[in-house]
């Protein structure tokens, strides 16, 4: 598997939120509130994959007091981190071109609650984002010391 490569995320994120605009500008006053709740359920997901990105950067590198690390849990957590990355780019997307809508109508209450909402649930991605990253960054196999074969 190869590394998820960031210029690839911010091009999904940027062709979906153009998409989620041009789509919420059409149909904006049919569409429900957007939810709040999506702001702390994306935070603890990315609070989630960072640490578990630090146990196991840690347990590669087997630091004292921690147990060796199975192969197929971390092919699992690397598989994790890149659905992670893309779903949290596409998901950025949505929200920021939702916010890129509601920004035009701020003197609005309803449009301005919305955008605050999608405002921080587009960085609450972002941070997934990253955390993904940071996860499959650290389930990388670390490189072997000169002179030594694997």
């Amino acid at each position: 598997m190869r590394p998820t490569r960031p210029a690839v995320l911010v091009g999904l994120l940027v062709v979906t939120a153009l998409l989620s605009y041009l789509l919420v500008r059409q149909f904006y006053s049919e569409l429900p509130l957007v939810p709040w709740t999506a702001i702390p359920t994306v935070l603890l997901l990315a609070l989630g994959e960072a640490y578990t990105g630090w146990t196991t950067k840690a347990r590669i590198a087997r630091k004292p007091g921690t147990k060796p690390v199975e192969p197929l849990s971390v092919a699992r957590s690397a598989a994790l981190a890149k659905a992670s990355a893309y779903g949290g780019a596409a998901f950025a997307g949505v929200f920021g071109g939702f916010a890129l809508h509601t920004a035009q109508l701020l003197s609005q209450d309803t449009p301005r609650r919305e955008f605050f909402v999608t405002t921080g649930s587009f960085l609450a991605c972002v941070i997934l984002v990253c955390a993904a990253l940071y996860l499959e960054n650290c389930c990388k196999v670390p490189k072997s010391p000169q002179g030594e074969r694997d």
